[in-house]
């Protein structure tokens, strides 16, 4: 399977390295830059699963896809609460694969700095978020945030008072929409509200629009 799909994005030009066990990929992957990681969950020696926690910890925000063959809904949420930003399951078609490898980088194009100075800082109030070097500070203090936290935020900052169902949010930072993955989006915020926020319960940022999803507050508007 690996190598058919090596042959596929290699054909459309795309670099392809194999590595056919978690020791060894994860030995490649902390000698050289990827823009992209396929990681199967069942690999021998160190897991997929084990790989993404390991990179995220060391703040590598190298986007990671998941392939396997467990399909419950734990499984997926739990792969993707690792820090993965797709998850696809056994058996797919080679097709599918390259559609979501494609939808990846466009998210990531999309959330990364353009060459313009204005746009590496996002400025609103106390919070600013240092795209080039992947920091939240609020009030000078750094916030410590995983790379799918970083990613809503950013994604929420761009959009002031703007309110964004579940499924949006879904499509917009993780690629998919699917009933099961809900839970994801609300635990992320939660966790995002913990680490922001100087009263979660009573957030200044991130707020809840009853009944409809969430949006980052419009006083940050013109800031």
């Amino acid at each position: 399977m690996a190598q058919l799909l090596a042959l596929h994005l290699r054909d459309l030009k795309y670099d392809v390295d194999l590595c056919f066990d978690g020791d060894s990929g994860f030995e490649r992957i902390r000698k050289q830059q990827y823009d992209l990681l396929i990681l199967d969950l069942m690999l021998p020696g160190q897991s997929g699963l084990s790989i993404c926690k390991e990179l995220r910890n060391h703040d590598n925000y190298t986007p990671v896809l998941i392939v396997t063959a467990k399909d419950s809904e734990f499984d997926r949420v739990t792969g993707l609460e690792s820090g993965a930003d797709d998850y696809i399951t056994k058996p797919f078609s080679i097709t599918e694969v390259l559609a979501r490898i494609k939808a990846i980088f466009r998210r990531v194009d999309a959330l990364a700095p353009s060459c313009q100075g204005s746009s590496q800082r996002i400025d609103r109030g106390s919070l600013i978020i240092d795209l080039l070097k992947h920091q939240v500070t609020i009030a000078g203090v750094t916030v410590d945030l995983t790379a799918k936290e970083f990613d809503l935020l950013v994604f929420f900052a761009r959009h002031p008072g703007r309110v964004f169902s579940r499924d949006e949010l879904l499509n917009k930072v993780w690629g998919y929409g699917h009933d099961g993955y809900e839970h994801t989006v609300n635990s992320h915020i939660n966790r995002l509200r913990m680490k922001i926020e100087n009263s979660p319960k009573q957030p200044l940022y991130i707020q809840t629009v009853w009944g409809v999803g969430y949006k980052f507050s419009e006083r940050y508007r013109h800031v």
